[in-house]
């Protein structure tokens, strides 16, 4: 969801037209994994400072279309926590031992 400062932004017909013609010159696809785009990802976040810089919000450039999955990886929603300390597992016994 957008944040309040970028609401009036993302409303725009700049911004719409921007977004449509983006996702039209990667047809539509994820850009990471290739299955079908769901959001224009501006790579520099927008701030209160830029969201009125056209190079930053409408630049090709600062945007890469990505599927939901992707997106959430991006921003790491939704990430898998691990309920096991990084290097260590359970064994077919079910003992908790270092992974080699």
């Amino acid at each position: 969801m957008a944040k309040e400062y970028a609401k009036t932004f993302y409303n725009s017909s700049a911004w719409i037209k921007c977004k449509n013609s983006y996702i039209k010159s990667v047809f539509g696809l994820c850009e990471r994994c290739g299955k079908p785009g769901y959001i224009v990802h501006h790579k520099k976040h927008l701030t209160p400072k830029n969201i009125n810089d056209p190079d930053v919000t409408l630049n090709h450039n600062n945007l890469e279309y990505l599927c939901q999955q992707c997106h959430n990886e991006e921003h790491e929603r939704f990430k898998k926590k691990s309920a096991v300390r990084k290097g260590f597992g359970f064994n077919e016994k079910g003992e908790f031992v270092p992974m080699v």
